[in-house]
């Protein structure tokens, strides 16, 4: 006998119901009235009368319905805290999220919102809202960059594209906080509107990926096209003790990026324990420091170490990797200096990758314009 869900859990997914369009990133099946989405990397083949994977994307008729027209999380942060460490330092974004997600990571820290379908205790209150709106409120707070973050925006990107059209007519710059599974379909739709994209990739081991709800090689190759198509990637890798700290693993994710390019910054954050995970010990200031030296030693030229405002030392700034000069300095997510001149290094003149100013964006929307023809 299947299980009987909470009431609160039913009351929850009729609200989401109400809140739903006919979806774009889809594909109707040969079976009567089956669909297959695109928003993920589980491409889930999905009858009529049930949902994908992610709880909040079903079939209703042969039709794909996707969340649409709300938030579940509403917010103002500096751009560091997404985090995007070369992009715009100092900025402020506005950063909204919808319910639901695709993994089930047992240490989630947005679980709230992510885990909302799965778990009764979860669940934030939904906010009707239009993208007109959502992008007053960037502008009034003036916030110059719009975030989909808090549950995985790839489930919900046919609503974020939509605010991302209207902000982008206001001059906004977008991003998206992602566990990078994607598809070469949803990352093909999310080209002209994403500017940005921050990456979780959470370890290098696919047993514990499958443990996650995920499988390593999708977010690998996310990253991969990601970078092909020019969007401005940061990765980041929250290290949990016994989980993904060894020396082996961080060496194959940092030498995974440097086979990409060794200009992708790379953020090692510290966990501490959230959700359902409460075993492992809190990560230590000499662990996020070992993960940083092995990511330089890798190749990488940018890599932070996060969450230890304070305790990190240098691992907090940003240099130049030609005359290792110090160009950006931080203090978690606060700026304290930026030297940053002309996209560059002002001693040795060694360009910085990053978006800097209007001149870095315009260049690489021309770059993924050029690259869809």
């Amino acid at each position: 006998m299947a299980k009987q869900q909470p009431e609160s859990v039913i009351t929850l997914k009729r609200v989401l119901t109400e809140r739903t369009q006919e979806g774009t990133l889809y594909e109707k099946l040969p079976q009567k009235d089956w669909v297959r989405c695109y928003a993920c990397g589980h491409n889930c083949k999905i009858p009529p009368g049930r949902d994908g994977i992610c709880r909040v994307r079903f079939n209703d008729g042969g039709k794909l319905y996707v969340p649409w027209g709300y938030a579940g999380g509403l917010q103002v942060d500096p751009v560091e805290k997404k985090p995007f460490f070369h992009a715009f330092p100092g900025a402020l974004a506005m950063s909204f999220g919808m319910l639901g997600c695709d993994f089930h990571c047992s240490y989630c820290q947005n679980w709230v919102t992510s885990q909302a379908l799965r778990d009764p205790v979860a669940g934030a209150p939904v906010k009707d809202i239009t993208p007109e709106e959502m992008v007053s409120l960037a502008r009034r707070h003036n916030a110059g960059i719009v975030t989909s973050t808090y549950n995985e925006p790839l489930i919900t990107s046919e609503w974020a594209i939509e605010i991302f059209k209207v902000a982008r007519q206001y001059g906004l710059v977008t991003s998206y906080v992602s566990n990078g599974n994607g598809t070469p379909e949803v990352i093909d739709a999310l080209r002209p509107w994403v500017d940005l994209y921050k990456v979780d990739l959470k370890g290098f081991n696919d047993k514990n990926y499958r443990k996650l709800g995920g499988v390593l090689q999708n977010t690998l190759d996310t990253i991969q096209l990601l970078h092909e198509k020019h969007f401005w990637l940061e990765i980041v890798t929250l290290i949990v003790p016994g989980f993904n700290d060894s020396d082996a693993e961080l060496k194959d994710i940092a030498n995974f990026l440097v086979s990409i390019s060794p200009d992708i910054p790379w953020h090692v954050t510290a966990f501490h324990q959230d959700y359902k995970m409460t075993d492992p010990d809190d990560t230590s200031v000499s662990t996020l420091i070992r993960a940083a030296e092995i990511g330089y030693h890798a190749g990488l030229h940018y890599v932070y170490a996060g969450n230890l405002p304070g305790h990190v030392g240098r691992y907090e700034n940003t240099y130049c990797p030609g005359c290792g000069e110090l160009l950006i300095e931080r203090w978690g997510f606060r700026v304290l200096k930026n030297r940053v001149k002309d996209g560059g290094c002002p001693k040795c003149r060694t360009q910085i990758a990053g978006i800097w100013s209007e001149k870095e964006v315009a260049a690489m929307r021309a770059a993924k314009a050029k690259g869809s023809h």
